[in-house]
Parts: C-alpha cells; sequence; structure tokens
C-alpha cells in the first residue's frame, strides 16, 4: 500500500459539518480517512477543531483559507488560529473573478503569494494554490496555471484538483513533471466524460460517478505523486449528487483502498 495518508475535504460534507461538527468529524474517522481538509471562515474555535480532531485521531492536512482572509489586514489573525489548530497548510480555493482578468493580474497574483509565503515561513507554515477550470483556458498567450506557477517561489504548493482540471481541458499527468516536488496536497476529484458526453446540458454530469467508475488514469496519477510529486496527502474531493455526502466519501475510500491506496 502506498504510504501517503488520505483525507476528506470536508467541503464534501459541508452541510452535515454545519449540523453536526462532532457526529461528522466521527464518522469520517470511522470510515478509515486519516486527516481532513476544512474549508471557508472559521465556525468553530481553533482549540475546539484541534480537540475534536485528537479525540478522533484525525490529523488536520490544510484549510482552504479564503482569499480575503490573508490579507495584511486580516493575516495575523489567521496565523494565530492556524497556529493554534495545529496546521502549517494554507491553500487558497480560488481568486475573486475582478483580479485574474489577464495575465498581468496573475503575476501579480504570484508577486503576492510569494510575498505570504515569506511571511508564513517565519511561522513555520507554507501557502498554496488549489484550481478550478478557468487556470486552464489560455489567457494572453499562457495558460495562467503556468503564469502562475512559472513565477511562485517552489515552496508554494500546487494543489492540483484532478477533476477540475480534466474539466477545464488539461492534461493532468505533464503537469507533475513540469512542476516537480509542488504536489505537495492532490485532490482526487473524480470526471467521467462519458458521464459528461452521455448529458451534454448539463455541465455537472461528469463530477457525478465516484472514485473508480470515471476514467480518470488513477494508476498513472498516483505514480506521478509517488514519484515526482512530492505528495504527502491524497485529498479526497467530492461534490456531486449521486450518493448522500457521507455514503459518497465512504464510497471513494473504500475505491481507493481496493487499488492498494
Amino acid at each position: 500500500m502506498s504510504q501517503i495518508p488520505i483525507a476528506l475535504e470536508l467541503y464534501s460534507v459541508r452541510d452535515d459539518l454545519a449540523r453536526d461538527v462532532r457526529g461528522t468529524l466521527q464518522a469520517v474517522a470511522r470510515m478509515g480517512y486519516t486527516g481532513v481538509e476544512f474549508a471557508g471562515p472559521p465556525r468553530h474555535a481553533a482549540a475546539e477543531l484541534r480537540a475534536l480532531l485528537d479525540e478522533f485521531g484525525l490529523a488536520c492536512a490544510g484549510w482552504h483559507v479564503p482569499f480575503t482572509l490573508v490579507q495584511d489586514d486580516k493575516l495575523d489573525e489567521t496565523i494565530a488560529f492556524h497556529n493554534e489548530l495545529g496546521n502549517d497548510k494554507l491553500i487558497i480555493p480560488g481568486i475573486p473573478a475582478e483580479l485574474r482578468q489577464s495575465r498581468a493580474d496573475w503575476l501579480k497574483l504570484a508577486a503576492f503569494f510569494n510575498r505570504l509565503a515569506e511571511k508564513l515561513a517565519a511561522h513555520k507554515m507554507v501557502t498554496g494554490y488549489h484550481n478550478h477550470h478557468v487556470e486552464f483556458a489560455p489567457l494572453d498567450g499562457e495558460l495562467p496555471w503556468d503564469t502562475f506557477l512559472g513565477n511562485t517561489d517552489p515552496s508554494v504548493i500546487m494543489q492540483l484538483d484532478t477533476g477540475n482540471a480534466v474539466f477545464g481541458g488539461a492534461a493532468i499527468l505533464p503537469l507533475f513533471e513540469k512542476y516537480p516536488g509542488r504536489a505537495v496536497t492532490v485532490h482526487l476529484k473524480p470526471y467521467s466524460f462519458s458521464a459528461a458526453k452521455a448529458n451534454p446540458a448539463d455541465d455537472h454530469a461528469g463530477f457525478r460517478p465516484i472514485i473508480g467508475e470515471d476514467e480518470t488514469p488513477w494508476g498513472e496519477v498516483f505514480h506521478a505523486c509517488e514519484t515526482v510529486g512530492g505528495t504527502e496527502w491524497y485529498i479526497v474531493e467530492y461534490e456531486s449528487d449521486a450518493y448522500p455526502p457521507l455514503e459518497a466519501v465512504d464510497r471513494c475510500l473504500r475505491a481507493l483502498r481496493a487499488m492498494g491506496k
């Protein structure tokens, strides 16, 4: 089996988490997940969350931190929160549309992330960026993904979301080779071209199959992560509606275990 542990992106079960944070974390641990990645503005005190993680034997694999919370007026408060939680990976899950309209905008964002990475390094924390699909549509002659990663420090994590990238038209396997050692955390999100083709009017159709029922070349993805990616965490993310959320992420984990992960 792979030595890379598997975490759950809690956005996958966000409604359950909002209703019952303790019960949801307990359910995730009982499924066999090793860790979790939180998302969004904190709704609970860091000490409360850390106590729950400790109680259920879960590690914090990161947090999807809103872009607003890493600006200068909020950064000290954000650092203090994550220090108390015990989280060292502050991943930015998206950029406001008005800030990414051109290649020049992406260069400004790269410079911002470099400054942020330097500030966080003093606290033994790192930052990173999580893709959607817009990063793989050419902008002013270059893919935003390449503009960003080509101009950020190697310490800035390339959190590749496999499903989002494939939906955006990316060939995902070459990305590991192009940016070696930067795929520190990877979102395992399924995407099915056949499901999308069967439902052309539904942009979300390709995301409905769970891991293993899609056409992602998972074996090759794992090989890339485990050889050149520098991957420390596999993070399952499933956002569709084929199953109730907790059932869906349980099915995804069982599929990964069947693949030897």
